[in-house]
């Protein structure tokens, strides 16, 4: 990675490494990157993330700077760039896509809901790559200096491998009345120092390679400014502002992080599918049909399911696209636009395009390819398992399909706790 020169004003960096790269050039390159991983997939699952040569093309290539802000010596391209380079790597090896995804991302979060002495530690060097969980787990208790001590052990941290830092979520101790009182949530990033990662990724269905291990803390500490109080990071209420609109003058810095995080996982399916109609198109061009002996391409059914696949395929892209576009115009209004009920519209969005991606892999693709396209380490038969295991990830499966969805129309008719029924 390279590492940028500090200017002489505290906690701005000098230019990118490539100040003239642009949005259009880094998908280019993320797309060359990409025809490359087809053939490491298999390396990829059995590592349980991508190698090393692969993650220093990614640096080079600008990558992991997408959302960083420029003042820090990222590229500061958005969210539509970001999105686009994840379909075109998850559409290569859908483990590399989810676990460059689930790293890259979340440099959008701490430059928008961080301070900016915070902010200008955590992206000293430029790239930042960090998992971010959901999930509570672990403690975290006040350490003499006023900062946090934590300790637990935090699984699906994908993006692990080659993290910079960790962003959790943890309870904190109520010292005071010996955990009596309802726990409070820290939102908080660790350094790498603070955290090891444990070997315990590779044994799931799908999505092997993705570096989604676990992390572990024992005396793990955290500074005051890396931590929020009482704040979850799929709830987060952008409408009065945040740090990072202020700080630089971008509204994309003051985006919903549920509406984001969901748009990710979007991204990531529309890639995997895109993968799965290449290889089902060559079979259409280089396999003939058991009875007559015609190519594929000629036969009037494997022409409707590719046209049928190619479609929903093609629409998911197109309502992902639109959906993040219709993000990006809610941060370049007034921070009173990006409401909750906006942000759980979006999210409804991205379930929609999740089924659409899934559906034509599950109900056109995967059971027409024929047995042989679909054994052990064949690429369709992988894209089905990982996309299965994304679709039994808690925050797609539980999150998208039911509490979003139902919270959405909550807010939309202002029903509250203990409203009648």
């Amino acid at each position: 990675m390279t590492t940028l020169v500090a200017t002489d004003v505290p906690g701005v960096c000098a230019a990118p490494p490539e100040p003239d790269l642009t949005p259009e050039e880094v998908v280019r390159r993320a797309e060359r990157l990409a025809a490359g991983l087809v053939a490491r997939q298999a390396e990829t699952e059995q590592r349980t993330y991508y190698a090393a040569d692969t993650h220093e093309d990614f640096a080079r290539a600008g990558l992991y700077r997408i959302l960083v802000p420029r003042r820090y010596g990222g590229y500061e391209f958005g969210a539509e760039t970001f999105l686009k380079v994840t379909m075109a790597l998850s559409r290569g090896c859908p483990s590399t896509g989810w676990m460059y995804c689930l790293g890259a991302a979340h440099s959008l979060a701490v430059a928008s809901l961080f301070e900016e002495r915070t902010q200008a530690e955590l992206f000293a060097d430029g790239d930042f790559i960090s998992p971010a969980t959901i999930t509570p787990s672990g403690t975290a208790r006040r350490a003499p200096d006023g900062g946090w001590i934590v300790d637990g052990t935090f699984p699906y941290c994908s993006g692990a491998p080659y993290a910079t830092h960790f962003i959790g979520h943890t309870v904190i101790e109520d010292e005071e009345s010996g955990g009596g009182a309802e726990p409070k949530l820290l939102l908080f990033v660790a350094p790498r120092s603070e955290w090891t990662m444990l070997d315990d990724w590779g044994r799931q269905l799908g999505l092997k390679g993705s570096g989604s291990h676990s992390v572990s803390f024992r005396g793990g500490r955290v500074p005051a400014h890396y931590a929020i109080e009482a704040t979850h990071l799929s709830e987060v209420d952008v409408s009065a502002g945040t740090p990072g609109r202020a700080l630089h003058g971008n509204g994309q810095y003051g985006g919903g992080p549920l509406s984001f995080m969901l748009l990710e996982s979007a991204a990531v399916a529309v890639g995997m599918a895109q993968g799965a109609l290449d290889a089902y198109e060559e079979l259409m061009r280089s396999r003939t049909t058991i009875f007559t002996g015609t190519s594929r391409a000629e036969d009037p059914d494997y022409q409707y399911w590719y046209g049928h696949a190619s479609g929903m395929i093609a629409t998911a892209e197109a309502a992902l696209l639109h959906a993040v576009r219709q993000w990006e115009e809610l941060c370049a209004g007034a921070p009173e636009d990006f409401t909750r009920e906006e942000d759980l519209r979006l999210a409804t969005i991205c379930r929609e395009v999740l089924k659409l991606a899934w559906g034509a892999v599950e109900r056109h693709l995967f059971p027409t390819a024929g047995s042989s396209a679909v054994r052990s380490g064949e690429r369709i038969e992988r894209i089905w398992r990982d996309m299965s295991t994304q679709h039994s990830h808690s925050g797609i499966g539980v999150l998208l399909q039911s509490v979003a969805t139902r919270e959405y129309a909550k807010v939309r008719f202002g029903v509250t706790e203990g409203s009648p029924s």
